[in-house]
């Protein structure tokens, strides 16, 4: 069974698209629902952390300041004045407008939190005490609340008053310093790939703490550090250098663990990419290109000993690959079960039959601009599948809807209006 829905309209269509309903009805059930998450985070691992929750059925309401959204609405290209990241990045969200350093502001944002299960937030440290909305407050309000604090470097150190952003976490956490060719700069990721990394890490905190909730009846606070989860990602670096006092080089698209790991040019001006992390693997492209001979070099072994040996590695393979077109090379490869993957950009992820297999990329109806095309939910569940229920909403679109479910009254909201809380 395929665990996702194939979009968000109807499966009765020929189109084959599934029916959500709107963000006033209440969700289609998830393995989330019931779970209430209130998004104060801006900018982009801790809404990204929201975004995955309420994708298995969490209710998210998204909180932003009256007058100055979250900026993620204007990052990158838009389409008739809508920011199109946003569509991403918000779906399966309520907003409603709240200023937390009004009054009112801050007492509504009490009378959720005595609603909810989750917050996330990642203003800088000491901003919600500011507020009188610390943890002492909000726990008071709830004390089954988890509040998950994403920042850029945690709640303490000497680092914690600074603005932390997913770029300096790439650069602080050694990430750069390995990516790049051997005599050129460090190399930045042309996207939030720090911030990303700390939001799926994020959710995996929140869901841990919610599990221990079910034991002891209590929430607690999660102190997320965008630094952190990235250098979990690149390795076991430190214990190299605490071992052997390696430091890790900047090798390119090879690597230092197995060869041949490259990228190489076909013959009609296409790229591939080859791992050879297996040693049959290894064994199996040298068959191929028509070098059997190296393997029966007391260095082809073991990966690292190959790694040493890379230009020969290269040459081997990059003369064969440039002699063929790239549809013969994924051919040749798939018979000889070596490893290829064609370097893709997204036109090319559009229409790649494998991700279209998986549903990887989605239809979903939008309001605003009408059917739009996005990544999926990150993976497929069996029994309780997640689902996109609708793209990011306008600003403060239902701040009426649910502030009048938390019990406010008309004047009392226009009240709030007035004080400029909303």
């Amino acid at each position: 069974m395929n665990g996702r829905p194939q979009d968000a309209t109807t499966p009765a269509e020929s189109s084959g698209t599934h029916a959500e309903p709107g963000p006033g009805a209440p969700p289609r059930q998830g393995p989330l629902t019931g779970l209430r998450v209130l998004d104060l985070a801006t900018l982009f691992a801790g809404p990204l952390a929201a975004t995955m929750l309420g994708d298995f059925g969490a209710e998210v309401i998204k909180v932003e300041h009256p007058v100055r959204p979250d900026p993620s609405r204007g990052h990158g290209p838009s389409k008739d004045g809508v920011g199109l990241w946003w569509k991403l990045l918000g779906r399966n969200k309520r907003t409603i407008t709240l200023d937390l350093s009004a009054p009112g502001g801050r007492d509504t944002l009490l009378r959720l939190a005595a609603t909810a299960d989750v917050i996330i937030e990642n203003f800088r440290p000491g901003t919600l005490e500011k507020w009188d909305l610390g943890w002492g407050e909000l726990s008071a309000a709830n004390p089954r609340l988890v509040l998950a604090r994403v920042t850029g470097f945690g709640q303490f150190g000497p680092y914690a008053h600074r603005p932390g952003f997913g770029t300096l976490a790439e650069a602080m956490s050694g990430f750069a310093a390995i990516t790049g060719e051997p005599d050129a700069p460090p190399t930045l990721p042309p996207f939030g790939l720090a911030d990303s990394i700390a939001g799926l890490a994020t959710a995996y905190a929140v869901m841990t703490a919610l599990t221990a909730r079910e034991r002891t009846g209590e929430g607690q606070v999660v102190d997320m550090a965008i630094i952190e989860p990235i250098l979990t990602v690149v390795g076991p670096q430190p214990l190299w250098y605490d071992q052997l006092g390696h430091v890790q080089p900047r090798t390119g698209n090879r690597s230092a663990n197995n060869a041949p790991r490259n990228t190489y040019r076909t013959a009609d001006g296409e790229w591939v990419a080859v791992s050879t992390s297996a040693q049959s693997i290894a064994e199996r492209l040298m068959r191929l290109v028509g070098r059997p001979e190296l393997i029966d070099e007391p260095w082809f072994a073991t990966g690292a000993d190959r790694a040493r040996h890379a230009d020969v590695l290269d040459e081997a393979v990059g003369t064969w690959i440039a002699r063929h077109t790239r549809d013969d090379v994924l051919e040749a490869f798939d018979k000889a079960e070596a490893a290829v993957a064609p370097i893709q950009d997204v036109r090319d992820v559009m229409t790649d039959p494998q991700y279209a297999a998986l549903n990887t990329i989605t239809t979903v109806d939008d309001p605003e601009l009408g059917p739009l095309r996005m990544q999926n939910v990150l993976f497929r569940l069996s029994a309780t599948p997640g689902a996109i229920r609708w793209a990011g909403r306008p600003h403060g679109a239902d701040t009426a809807a649910v502030l009048t479910e938390l019990g406010l009254t008309g004047d009392e909201i226009g009240a709030l209006r007035a004080e400029g809380a909303l």
